[in-house]
């Protein structure tokens, strides 16, 4: 199991394509409570959030990073706060998909998170039942196939961050 270090040096290592299958409604991350505090009360919350340096690090390379988000609305404090910066995400290069389980139903796909790295390296992510990081399991070779199909179905039933967003403000 990889800890919190660890698993951030794949996204300076991945080759080509990074994809995340999202699943909780609360993710306990230290380094975020106090941006949520701010953007909860309404403050400007800085460029950053204009275009994620993040997600730029990565595509300005030519890197490809994507993800799906599967939620149910209405949405947590905490899922208002992370979609809220998901615009500067996608000015930075990333595919963002929702799939909003309030407005369709999608079975198949997994109850947990995980990431798909260069379509050949599958992480499923641990967490507490306070949505805390706990790991990041590399999943056995074999299990691959089975992950690209997760990543497949989720991304053929997302809608487009954009127009997600749109509908709802």
């Amino acid at each position: 199991m990889l800890g919190l270090e660890e698993f951030g040096r794949l996204f300076e290592t991945f080759e080509q394509t990074a994809f995340r299958l999202e699943t909780l409604a609360v993710y306990a991350v230290e380094e975020e409570r106090e941006e949520i505090a701010r953007f909860l009360a309404g403050e400007d919350m800085g460029p950053e959030w204009d275009d994620n340096p993040w997600v730029r690090s990565m595509t300005d390379k030519g890197k490809r990073v994507s993800r799906v988000h599967v939620l149910r609305s209405p949405l947590t404090d905490y899922l208002r706060y992370e979609l809220s910066a998901y615009p500067g995400n996608v000015k930075a290069g990333e595919s963002i998909g929702i799939i909003d389980l309030a407005e369709q139903e999608v079975t198949g796909l997994p109850n947990h998170d995980f990431w798909l790295f260069d379509d050949r390296d599958v992480y499923r992510m641990h967490y507490t039942p306070d949505g805390e990081f706990a790991g990041a399991e590399l999943l056995p070779a074999d299990r691959l196939a089975e992950y690209q199909n997760y990543r497949d179905l989720a991304l053929s039933h997302a809608v487009p961050f954009t127009a997600y967003w749109e509908r709802r403000h």
